[in-house]
């Protein structure tokens, strides 16, 4: 099972269910060193699913200040391949990040500047 961290639309029911087939279960966490952002989606069967006309996005800053709210879910490999595939309209990378719970989990972030974070001290599970 990988933890993936989600800010966003992937926290919200009828997306995990047009994603993922079920609900996921999750507990709240937080992601240090970024802040939120947001997009605007393209893909109409996007805006349908998640009745949402931009995605939340978040960018890497490196301020220790800052901190993006969100849940982490436990998602099996299959699972993060559908939420892969989910994600791809949007100018997302997916990297592994540590969480304010000192777990470490997938999460995605602004392309631009996902290349500027930090691996986190072990790779996401």
């Amino acid at each position: 099972m990988a933890l993936l961290f989600s800010y966003g639309t992937l926290q919200q029911e009828r997306v995990q269910l047009a994603t993922f087939g079920r609900l996921l279960k999750g507990r709240s966490d937080e992601l240090p060193r970024f802040e939120a952002s947001r997009v605007r989606i393209a893909d109409p069967q996007v805006v349908a699913d998640s009745g949402e006309t931009h995605y939340a996005n978040i960018m890497f800053n490196g301020d220790n200040d800052r901190r993006v709210s969100g849940t982490v879910f436990e998602v099996t490999d299959a699972e993060l391949a559908s939420a892969d595939r989910y994600e791809r309209g949007a100018d997302y990378k997916r990297v592994s990040v540590a969480l304010a719970s000192g777990e470490t989990a997938w999460v995605y972030a602004h392309a631009e500047s996902a290349s500027m974070v930090p691996a986190p001290n072990k790779t996401a599970q």
